[in-house]
């Protein structure tokens, strides 16, 4: 039996939060949009879609802070990984197969492997590497918790030394994947959870905190943006988002964490709904960023992203489109947990605790325990 505890609503309202900047982040840069705003770089309307989508990397700490939290005082199970990977794959094969059949993909032995696999790439494919880094969990919470409050401060201030400062000055370069990443952010997370940090209850300081760094995270897009031009230099998404261009930015990193320690502070009432939603919010970047396909089809297709940048309902497009995507996303997650996730898992987790490969590996695992 799996023994549902009930969730925090301040943090899963955050997690809604953070997966609606996600999609927001997608709207600008999967859709064909930056073209458009490199050609009028100080236009109201690129201006406006600079700041709109520059918090997607953002998010994804933010996410996996999340994990993090509370990972590090639980454990991972068969059925928790194996639900984690028949969601990512039920999508894959579901939405493989539509664009299949519409010819969006294009049917070839590659784009079979493609939909099949749900490892894509171990670098900076974000479902890819964290169902691998999902596996690493059992492993981080050992050394975590035999770790002392001082050494595992010291691999914090190291881990964030090494990925964090020297990855964002310019002339350092620091090749990473995502998994190694995660991991630092769970070294982060737990150390949160485990021993707090500097004014770990006071609301108001990360309140302030957290806005202060989202204004200098603003202003930095805007700095950047008057130095190239000025300059004369050639546009590009990671240039003028430098320090939030990448999870491991400084300004990505610090607005996450100021971030999650004011929301973990707001204690507001238990919200069915707002869990609800929240469980639903993995399903929604699986659905809606779930292939080069599925971004051709909503993004420059059905949502014509680029046609309404040169109309002046961008902004009202803008705005409630992700909105719709999100809401949408969330009732088909909704409706294959209710509908679909019961009839499959529980047999499929038993189908795999009942092979001998499973028993075999278990026994062996217990006999150096």
């Amino acid at each position: 039996m799996i023994e549902k505890k009930e969730r925090n609503s301040n943090i899963e309202l955050y997690r809604i939060i953070v997966m609606l900047l996600i999609v927001m982040h997608h709207y600008v840069v999967n859709s064909g949009l930056l073209d458009e705003m490199f050609k009028t770089p100080l236009a109201p309307e690129s201006i406006f879609l600079y700041l709109f989508g520059m918090w997607g990397k953002t998010g994804i700490d933010c996410f996996v802070l999340i994990t993090g939290y509370f990972m590090c005082k639980s454990s991972i199970s068969l059925y928790k990984f194996v639900k984690l990977l028949l969601q990512v794959e039920l999508y894959n094969i579901l939405f493989g197969c539509i664009f299949l059949y519409t010819g969006y993909m294009p049917l070839s032995v590659s784009s079979v492997i493609h939909i099949i696999n749900p490892i894509a790439s171990v670098n900076t494919d974000f479902t890819s590497c964290f169902l691998l880094f999902y596996l690493f969990i059992p492993f981080l919470n050992i050394l975590l918790n035999n770790l002392s409050k001082s050494q595992h401060l010291l691999l914090l201030v190291l881990s964030l030394g090494i990925y964090t400062i020297l990855g964002t000055i310019p002339w350092v370069g620091v090749t990473f994947n995502y998994i190694t990443w995660f991991c630092v952010l769970y070294v982060v997370a737990s150390y949160v959870r485990i021993y707090g940090i500097w004014r770990s209850e006071d609301k108001k300081f990360w309140g302030g905190v957290s806005l202060v760094l989202i204004l200098i995270s603003v202003l930095s897009v805007f700095v950047m943006l008057y130095w190239r031009v000025r300059s004369g230099g050639r546009l590009d998404w990671i240039m003028l988002m430098f320090f939030v261009s990448d999870s491991n930015k400084l300004l990505a990193f610090l607005v996450s964490i100021s971030t999650f320690m004011f929301i973990k502070n707001i204690h507001i009432r238990q919200s069915k709904w707002i869990n609800t939603i929240a469980s639903c919010t993995f399903g929604v970047l699986l659905i809606h960023a779930n292939s080069g396909a599925m971004r051709q089809w909503l993004w420059k297709d059905t949502c014509d992203n680029v046609g309404f940048f040169h109309s002046s309902m961008i902004y009202v497009h803008a705005l409630c489109i992700p909105i719709i995507v999100f809401i949408a996303c969330t009732i088909i997650d909704f409706c294959r947990q209710r509908f679909l996730e019961r009839l499959y898992l529980d047999l499929v987790v038993k189908y795999i605790q009942t092979s001998k490969l499973y028993i075999t590996c278990h026994n062996r695992l217990k006999n150096y325990e």
